[in-house]
């Protein structure tokens, strides 16, 4: 029986997985790069699609876990994981060696995300695609004022970095018009755009515990709102699909 975390954690995933996997679909085997793919949540479906993966992650616990889900979904002679991160990548991956870049949640932890998203670029393939995910700052701002933050409400309107969750490094949230100006900095042009939980961080567990069908209509939701402009800017993240 799929737990209520569970249910929380595909209405998270579920528009970003229905992106990539449509990229996926779309041509024959590809070789993929995920960076800061931890524990394989995307990998291991990636290689079940048949296609070849690369993670790279700082964690070697997260790469051990990695390695044992890829085991036990019968794909690991199609995964591989490598010890680093967006600061080594290019020690790590071939250049022009990728078809599809995976990189979620990460390019908010760097402190250059211009020459991050260049040395992404030198990764691809021309031709190859970009799948990022990024914090997004409107409703940062819109949580910390309701929670009776408002100092750090104030701090994020500016642009200034928080504190992450595992308090150890500060994390930049971004609009969807600076990304866009980073990525065609880089070289990119962008395919797509989707708010990514728009309403699933706003929902109480409890509500998806008891009432019968919620997660379900949560996910037709969040589906159903990914692509209009007029909630971007309620989306706790952003998701750009952009090809070299």
């Amino acid at each position: 029986m799929e737990r209520p975390l569970e249910r929380r954690t595909a209405a998270r995933t579920a528009v970003v997985w229905d992106a990539v996997r449509a990229l996926l679909e779309s041509a024959g085997e590809q070789q993929v790069l995920d960076i800061g793919g931890g524990t394989g949540g995307f990998a291991v479906r990636v290689a079940a699609l048949g296609n070849r993966i690369t993670v790279i992650d700082p964690s070697p616990d997260a790469l051990a876990a990695l390695a044992r889900r890829a085991d036990e979904q019968g794909v690991a002679d199609r995964v591989t994981g490598l010890q680093g991160d967006l600061g080594n990548v290019r020690e790590l991956a071939p250049e022009n060696g990728s078809d599809l870049v995976l990189c979620h949640g990460v390019l908010g932890l760097v402190d250059d995300p211009a020459t991050a998203l260049r040395e992404i670029a030198s990764m691809l393939r021309p031709g190859g695609a970009l799948s990022l995910v990024v914090s997004q700052r409107h409703a940062a701002v819109l949580a910390r004022a309701m929670a009776g933050h408002f100092a750090q409400a104030r701090h994020l309107l500016d642009g200034e970095p928080t504190q992450s969750a595992d308090s150890r490094s500060s994390e930049h949230r971004f609009t969807a018009d600076e990304l866009t100006v980073l990525l065609e900095g880089a070289g990119f042009t962008i395919r797509s755009s989707h708010g990514i939980r728009v309403f699933t961080d706003l929902v109480p567990s409890s509500l998806l515990d008891l009432e019968p069908g919620a997660a379900a209509a949560l996910l037709d939701l969040e589906r159903a709102v990914s692509e209009r402009p007029e909630y971007l800017t309620l989306a706790s993240q952003l998701h750009l699909v952009a090809t070299r």
